[in-house]
């Protein structure tokens, strides 16, 4: 037997290469779907709250934050009212979502507020200047509204 002479290999099948390839693609792309969409209706109901804000419906804010006995409808106009604390609000913008870390029942929903109508860019100080971060926690069980404590 020669040096030419040898039989010729074949190389391994590449479809278990490819199979797993496939997998940890679709692994990685539903693990990035599910970080995406985790706290999707909670931010659902924080822009409805903050829509009837920002188009003067205090009363069906008031009925989506569904507050406790202690928070009057009085309260929540001081809150979020044209004269409140938070107010008049034109616009907002997210900053961050993140499940509450002791609890666990909520999601922390960080927005700022802005009198402004459009949201103010990073460029114009004097508009960011009257911006004001809220943090608000959306329960996971029946979807309330809340500030932080």
């Amino acid at each position: 037997m020669g040096l030419f002479d040898t039989t010729s290999e074949h190389p391994q099948s590449k479809m278990l290469r490819y199979l797993i390839t496939t997998l940890v693609f679709l692994a990685l792309v539903a693990g990035g779907i599910w970080w995406m969409l985790r706290f999707h209706q909670e931010k659902i109901t924080a822009r409805r709250f903050l829509n009837a804000v920002v188009a003067g419906q205090m009363e069906e804010a008031y009925k989506l934050w569904k507050p406790s006995a202690t928070y009057g409808y009085q309260d929540f106009l001081e809150d979020w009212g044209p004269n409140g604390f938070y107010g008049p609000v034109r616009s907002y913008h997210y900053e961050d979502a993140e499940r509450l870390p002791k609890s666990g029942s909520g999601v922390l929903i960080v927005v700022d507020v802005s009198p402004y109508s459009p949201f103010p860019n990073g460029n114009d100080g004097i508009k960011q200047s009257k911006t004001k971060e809220v943090r608000l926690i959306v329960e996971f069980s029946d979807q309330s509204i809340a500030f932080q404590p």
